[in-house]
């Protein structure tokens, strides 16, 4: 990849912060849009709830990614809650979406945040990116984050959809919150077990990012999981046998949904999601098992 410009927002998160190191290392510009007032060039002023981009601050990129969007994890989904995690993505997309649009000379390609949860609870079935969007809460919520980058795609920009699957990394997300009791001895399975998880390792995510940004034949969706989706069981297994911890502890279905309310459904739902057009295109995962995914983090 060429040294390029490279607009990041949600560069403070989890992936966009690993994505945003790499790109530097790497001699690459990365320019960070931020919600308070910019401090030098290379950052840009935006308000995803309020639809207001400085988009003079874009002219110039090569590529603008997109990883906003509040925790979906990180509190029980009240219905307030619920609006911000939507409100975070979707008007914070279709401004972006609309700012990049409205260049004089846009991007060449536009990269934007999503999720393997637009599928539904799949159970034993494996899915890859020609299925539908399923039921529910995030399916919807997947489905009007996708629909909010209509205007870039309008205005002939190359335009990819990350659907991310559970990211393993040690500093946030879903396995930030399992480290720490996997080590304290607390760690075992969620309700039955038998759920399917779709993981990637926190360097395949970004270096797959990194993949579709530089493959200008890459647009659409693209699910961001490794080749083989395991159970809850197998996982709980593995992350004993890394940290060397017993996993005999296991949370009931009736205590998730009393502590997480809603939440529980997706937690004990099975997603069994495979990248077929990411492997398609020539990508080659670097801890595509789950014992290294874990290692690495």
């Amino acid at each position: 990849m060429e040294r390029s410009r490279i607009a990041v927002a949600g560069a403070s998160g989890l992936i966009g912060s690993a994505l945003v190191r790499s790109l530097t290392a790497d001699g690459h510009e990365v320019v960070r849009l931020v919600r308070r007032a910019p401090r030098d060039g290379n950052e840009v002023r935006w308000d995803p709830e309020r639809q207001q981009v400085d988009a003079a601050g874009l002219a110039g990129c090569d590529a603008v990614v997109n990883l906003a969007g509040a925790g979906i994890g990180e509190r029980r989904w009240t219905p307030e809650y619920k609006r911000l995690i939507r409100d975070s993505r979707v008007l914070g997309t279709a401004a972006l979406a609309e700012a990049v649009a409205s260049l004089d000379t846009p991007p060449r390609v536009y990269v934007s945040g999503s999720a393997m949860g637009i599928y539904g609870d799949t159970g034993d079935r494996a899915v890859d990116e020609d299925a539908p969007p399923g039921d529910g809460f995030l399916p919807s919520l997947c489905v009007e984050w996708e629909e909010a980058a209509a205007p870039v795609q309008e205005a002939g920009v190359r335009t990819v959809f990350l659907r991310t699957g559970l990211v393993v990394a040690r500093g946030g997300g879903a396995w930030g919150r399992l480290f720490p009791l996997f080590k304290a001895g607390l760690g075992g399975r969620l309700g039955s077990g038998r759920q399917f998880w779709s993981y990637i390792a926190l360097h395949d995510e970004v270096a797959a990012i990194r993949h579709l940004i530089d493959d200008d034949t890459a647009s659409g969706p693209f699910n961001l999981t490794a080749p083989q989706p395991l159970t809850n069981r197998e996982v709980t297994e593995a992350m004993g046998r890394v940290l060397h911890r017993p996993t005999v502890f296991a949370v009931p279905e009736p205590v998730l949904r009393a502590v997480l309310g809603e939440m529980a459904g997706d937690v004990l739902g099975s997603q069994r999601v495979l990248p077929k057009r990411l492997l398609e295109s020539g990508f080659a995962f670097a801890f595509p098992g789950i014992e290294d995914a874990i290692r690495a983090a």
